[in-house]
């Protein structure tokens, strides 16, 4: 994943920057229906079912929103995990996508 070729929110770039070093390049991929600018759908490489919707819009500047989707939609995280640091939100993708 080219980083700088996606067109969205600055802040989204550093998070996905830091996943990349952390994780690898082929690791992650952007689910490609979100057109949010500020706003991405990632999941692991080939496990599509399983995602962290990140988003900046409505959060305080510089820091982030997170919703966790599971494969039954029901079990899905939405709206509770908000004005988080960077720090926090790689924690959490960290548990939801690699644990």
């Amino acid at each position: 994943m080219n980083v700088w070729t996606i067109k969205k929110d600055i802040p989204l770039k550093i998070l996905l920057l830091e996943l990349v070093h952390r994780y690898g390049e082929n690791t992650l991929a952007l689910k490609e229906q979100e057109q949010h600018f500020q706003a991405i759908d990632l999941c692991k490489l080939n496990h599509p079912a399983l995602s962290a919707y990140v988003y900046t819009f409505g959060q305080t500047a510089g820091l982030y929103g997170i919703d966790l989707k599971y494969p039954i939609s029901t079990n899905n995280i939405v709206g509770e995990n908000e004005n988080l640091t960077l720090d926090q939100i790689i924690e959490i993708i960290s548990t939801h996508l690699f644990s």
